[in-house]
This record gives structure tokens, sequence and C-alpha cells, in this order.
């Protein structure tokens, strides 16, 4: 298999590039991430139009990663509760290594294949729910041997990897490959890999949350009023939705909660 994500950087001497040079570099090569992603949006179209109906019939989604990987699936996952109101279990993050791994590396854990397993097990995964695995490489065990018993126990799995032709590229029901090219730091994967692997988290779960219907227009009608900001925001797509003022709108949104349950009751 060719590991592109290992091949060796189109740069050389890094060491001696300013830090313009270093920058103007870095920049160049993350410009070739969004077009990686753009030749992959059919993969990820089909992706979310089977998990749609999975999850409108109550199915969870899990996110399966080690390392930047890992962190980048809870990071999609921790968002959904504040930003479009679904309780903390509808999408969830899983890193090997567990929750200590989020911080500081766990040495060795991504090449334990039955972990990733026991992990989703703990959830009481079942055919109703979806698995990502998450792998730049897409050669980690933890995510491979995870995915092999899901499929095992009819469970429909997804995988984001940046090396096509990979393990993972080909386990998974529903890859999604965007090739970035070499790393401009041979074989750092948080860089370009990572930085695609966001952007696909992001079209994934802002997707299936528009198509559940937690987005109004273009406004996050369920979110969390878990901060001043938030609170203000709402009040001002209040305002906005019914044309009152927003001491009112103020008022609304505390009294109901929510902007949606506000809007819905205004009248009332």
């Amino acid at each position: 298999m060719n590991r592109i994500t290992e091949s060796d950087s189109e740069y050389n001497h890094l060491e001696k590039m300013s830090a313009g040079e270093l920058l103007a570099n870095i920049n160049r090569e993350d410009q070739k991430v969004a077009l990686a992603v753009q030749a992959i949006l059919p993969q990820i179209e089909a992706f979310i139009q089977h998990t749609l109906p999975r999850m409108q019939a109550g199915g969870r989604l899990f996110y399966l990663g080690a390392g930047t990987s890992g962190r980048l699936g809870i990071v999609d996952a921790s968002e959904c509760p504040p930003t479009f109101g679904v309780d903390h279990g509808v999408v969830v993050g899983l890193i090997a290594g567990g929750d200590q791994a989020i911080r500081r590396a766990v040495e060795f854990a991504e090449d334990d294949s039955e972990q990733g397993w026991l992990d989703l097990k703990e959830w009481e995964i079942n055919e109703n729910d979806t698995v990502v695995g998450i792998a730049a490489s897409g050669t980690t065990p933890y995510v491979l041997g995870a995915l092999k018993k899901c499929h095992e126990n009819n469970i429909t799995t997804g995988g984001i990897t940046c090396n096509p032709g990979s393990p993972l590229a080909e386990l998974a029901q529903f890859p999604m490959t965007p090739v970035v090219g070499p790393e401009f730091v041979t074989g750092s994967t948080r860089m370009k890999s990572g930085t695609a692997q966001k952007l696909v988290l992001n079209m994934i779960s802002t997707g299936l949350m528009i198509q559940l219907g937690h987005v109004k227009g273009n406004k996050m009608v369920d979110m969390q009023l878990s901060n001043d900001k938030l609170v203000d925001r709402g009040a001002r797509m209040i305002q906005a939705e019914i044309n009152c003022t927003y001491q009112e709108a103020l008022n609304l949104l505390k009294k109901h909660g929510s902007v949606r349950k506000a809007v819905q009751n205004a009248g009332l």
C-alpha cells in the first residue's frame, strides 16, 4: 500500500526557512485540503443519506479514532449538544486510551485491535447505530478491529482516511478519503490530514443535524443557552423572527428556554 500520509514532504531544509517562508508554504499546502474534500462530496453525501433515516428512527452516530483523529471526533461530537440541542448520547466520540488520551497520548493504545469494540459495547451499540472510523493512515488497529466487529453485528460503518487503498478505505462500507498529499512536515498528519478530517466531520454532523430539523432558516434554534453570548444571540433571533423589542425577546427566551419554543409560543 502506498501510504501517501507518510510520503516525504515536497519541501526540504525546513529549518533553514524564515518564519515568513514557513507560513507561506504551510498555507500553500493548506489550500489543497478544501479541494481534496470537494472531490469526495458524493461519498460524504452517500453516507449522510444512509445515516439520516437511521438517526430519525433513534439511531446514534459514533466516531472512533486514535490520537489526533480521535480528538477531532470528540470535538465534533461534543459540539452537537450546545449547537443543535441534541442529547449528549446522540453523537458520541471515542478515543483509543479513553478520556485521558484527549490531552496526553496513551502509548500503544491505538495498537489494540480489541479495545475499540469493547469501548463501543460500553454504549450498548446496536444495529440501529452508525460508526465512523477515523484514521489518517487508514491502518489503526483500534479502528479496524472495531469496524470488523461492527460488520459482524450488522452495524453500518463509515471511514475517514487520507490514504486511498488503505485497510480502512477498503473495510468501511462508506469510505470518505480526501487525498491531501504529503504533509509539510513529513508524516505530521495533524496538519493537512487533520484539517481534512475536521472538514468532513463538520459536513457530516452539520448536514445531519440540519436535516434532522435542528436549524430553521439559517439559525441554530435549538442551541443550548449556556452563556451570555448565546442568550444574546437567541434574543436577537427571536426579535428578528417575530418583530418585537429586544427586551420582549429576552423575556420570551428566558420563559421558554429555547429560541424555537419562544417563537412557537410568542402569541400565547
